[in-house]
């Protein structure tokens, strides 16, 4: 029996503590978003996410020896389209609930599923024509109380126009580090993809960069380390436990930002969010279920 799937509840308790670390960077994030500009905050969740990220290649002995790479123009495509999708995921973060925002990112398996048919020529199912329909019919759940009864809100409205931008251009990444995984190890991709967002981060700085309070300080260190550890917890998980075991655990995640929501930002749910809630969910299941029957049709 291969290594990666000999201890289960192990890579569970892994999964699960991936889903609490990314939503309490999201929280860090969703905390300095009023005073900090979004170009900042990347760049400090990237600088601060590489010392983990480090630390754990060298301890697997890929550090630097495993950043070696016969595709550097692919790690550049995913890496821009990782950090792009980073900047419009801490956008959404910072005009929306953090609960909706993170609903939306939710959506990045049907958008791979349909980048796939798109990009890749594969083959149109049910599976892919439900996943999307029930995404699609998820967000205008979401979005309709702006629209639909005159009273819009033009920042919430520039919430989901970027969380939706999050998960195109997250189903666009996910499609190269499928196509990268052929050749390169995860660790280098990785790597080159905070070093990527830690640059496109930079590149903001005449934009106008503030000096952060100490407090606002530790919030951008705590984003960076949290969600460096989210990665590394993430990455082991699915060392010890197969990904059809582990899919239920990554729906789980979305209680965080509802609990955070509640209890630390004082934002009740919307009737809109809870209706759009399983919607959305259901579309990521069926093009999560739809990829794994993929992969077990081309190992037969």
């Amino acid at each position: 029996m291969s290594a990666h799937i000999e201890r289960p509840r192990l890579g569970i308790a892994l999964r699960i503590l991936s889903g609490l670390l990314f939503a309490t960077m999201a929280v860090c994030v969703k905390a300095v978003s009023d005073t900090v500009p979004v170009g900042e905050i990347v760049f400090f969740r990237s600088a601060f996410a590489l010392f983990p990220l480090v630390v754990f290649l060298w301890l697997r002995a890929e550090f630097p020896q495993g950043l070696t790479t016969r595709r550097p123009l692919g790690h550049l495509l995913r890496s821009s389209l990782g950090a792009a999708a980073m900047f419009a995921s801490f956008a959404s973060i910072a005009r929306l609930p953090l609960a909706e925002a993170t609903l939306l990112s939710y959506l990045s398996p049907t958008f791979t599923s349909l980048a796939g048919v798109l990009l890749l020529s594969e083959r149109v199912t049910v599976w892919r024509i439900g996943g999307v329909a029930l995404g699609l019919i998820g967000v205008i759940v979401l979005v309709w109380p702006e629209i639909g009864q005159g009273a819009v809100d033009d920042e919430r409205l520039w919430g989901y126009a970027f969380g939706l931008l999050m998960g195109l251009l997250t189903a666009c990444a996910l499609i190269m580090v499928r196509s990268l995984s052929h050749t390169e190890s995860p660790g280098a991709i990785a790597f080159y993809f905070v070093i990527a967002s830690m640059i496109g981060g930079v590149l903001t700085l005449p934009m106008g960069w503030v000096a952060p309070d100490l407090r606002g300080l530790m919030y951008l260190m705590l984003a960076g380390l949290f969600g460096g550890f989210a990665h590394i917890a993430m990455t082991l998980a699915f060392r010890h436990a197969e990904a059809s075991l582990l899919a239920p655990f990554e729906y789980l995640a979305i209680l965080w930002p509802v609990l955070a929501d509640i209890f630390l930002f004082d934002m009740p749910l919307s009737s809109a969010f809870v209706a759009a809630l399983p919607l959305v969910l259901a579309g990521a299941a069926l093009a999560a279920a739809e990829g794994r029957q993929r992969k077990r049709s081309g190992a037969g």
